[in-house]
């Protein structure tokens, strides 16, 4: 799955670090999504597209 994850966290200028604090998961856990390795769970996403005030479908997308 495809996202949009890394733009979003360097256009606030946050470090990996300080996203999976807001988060409350690992930076291993960022780095994983950001790579593309781990696709976040469901609730997780929702998470992610809160934090950002996004649709999931806005930061995630099937490839």
């Amino acid at each position: 799955m495809k996202n949009r994850l890394k733009v979003l966290r360097a256009e606030r200028d946050w470090s990996q670090a300080d996203l999976a604090e807001r988060l409350k998961v690992s930076r291993q856990s960022v780095n994983a999504i950001e790579t593309g390795k781990y696709d976040p769970s469901l609730p997780l996403a929702f998470r992610i597209a809160e934090l950002f005030d996004m649709a999931i479908e806005e930061i995630f997308q099937r490839e």
